[in-house]
């Protein structure tokens, strides 16, 4: 299965706050907030939403195309995600603009506040889809947060040309308006969102639960440690539940994270319930690491623990597509 991701690629920077946000917020001063929360700890590591699904797919077996912009400080990002398994031949680099930066602090609730400077990701709009195609047919394309037009650009180039897309709006669902999110996702093949993202489409959309389900393929909702929900028209619903841990180090990219295996699960031809399983245990690995990239996969301890959260016929499933990853 040739798949394209697209989407932001980024540098996380990543501080631990010793407390709780909401005891410093006044609720009637929302407005006036002018708040400094001093942090535990700093790590500098590599991100971005495209990038942290390709990195886990290439980790699963399943070698992706990541399609994004970046800044000619992209040098030693690139050469980590190609020695992982990622094509980052599509990757443009722009003259002008630093790769993106996303900022985030997380509070011991795992609550968090962060921001995100586009930099290089604002000429993601250029990069045209075609020549993707010149060489093989693509079996799927991922449209994850972006330069706002570059999602739009990508998800109508597929349209236009017949190519199976898979919809990721998540953090560019907050300031999109209804008819900017219909575009972003009418026609998809599969519509990624938590429950939260789920709800917003639907106020936002005027469109029912039912509805967005009737204008795509199949709607996938993950709801935290509730686990996942896939609804595919015309058949049963499946509920997986979350891979839980107790051990949790930092939140950021376990959206990522599910994405991926929930993606290679499609790419070995497996069943949306297996599908959201290899999501939900790839999501835990990443919850249990800081850094978006930085957890270890290793055959033998992916599917041992696989088989002790969702039975051993799940890791009898998925054992055969692991076969080229390390022991």
């Amino acid at each position: 299965m040739r798949i394209a991701v697209t989407g932001s690629i980024a540098t996380d920077h990543l501080m631990v706050f010793d407390g709780a946000f909401s005891d410093s917020l006044v609720v009637d001063q929302l407005d006036k907030v002018a708040l400094s929360f001093l942090v535990e700890d700093l790590q500098i590591r590599r991100g971005g939403v495209a990038a942290n699904i390709a990195f886990g797919l290439a980790n699963l077996g399943v070698p992706p195309l990541l399609v994004g912009a970046v800044g000619e400080d992209f040098v030693d990002y690139r050469s980590w995600l190609e020695r992982h398994g990622v094509d980052c031949g599509f990757v443009r680099v722009s003259e002008i603009l630093h790769t993106a930066r996303f900022v985030c602090t997380t509070d011991r609730k795992q609550a968090q506040i962060a921001s995100f400077y586009a930099g290089a990701m604002r000429e993601a709009r250029e990069i045209e889809l075609a020549p993707l195609l010149r060489d093989a047919p693509l079996d799927l394309v991922v449209i994850s947060p972006n330069d706002p037009e570059a999602m739009l650009r990508h998800t109508d180039e597929c349209r236009q040309r017949g190519v199976s897309f898979a919809a990721d709006p998540s953090q560019q669902l907050a300031w999109s308006d209804g008819e900017r999110i219909r575009q972003m996702i009418d026609g998809a093949t599969f519509l990624f969102m938590n429950d939260y993202e789920a709800a917003l489409v639907s106020q936002k959309t005027g469109w029912t639960p039912d509805e967005v389900l009737g204008r795509v393929g199949v709607r996938i909702v993950t709801h935290g440690r509730d686990g996942v929900v896939v609804e595919r028209r015309g058949e049963p619903v499946v509920k997986v539940p979350a891979a839980l841990t107790e051990d949790m180090a930092d939140p950021t990219g376990v959206g990522d994270g599910f994405r991926a295996g929930f993606l290679a699960g499609l790419a070995w031809g497996l069943d949306d319930e297996r599908c959201a399983q290899v999501g939900c245990l790839l999501a835990t690995l990443v919850l249990e690491t800081v850094g978006t990239q930085e957890y270890d996969l290793g055959r033998s301890t992916f599917l041992d623990r696989l088989g002790r959260v969702y039975g051993d016929a799940a890791a009898a499933d998925v054992e055969p597509h692991l076969r080229t990853i390390r022991p």
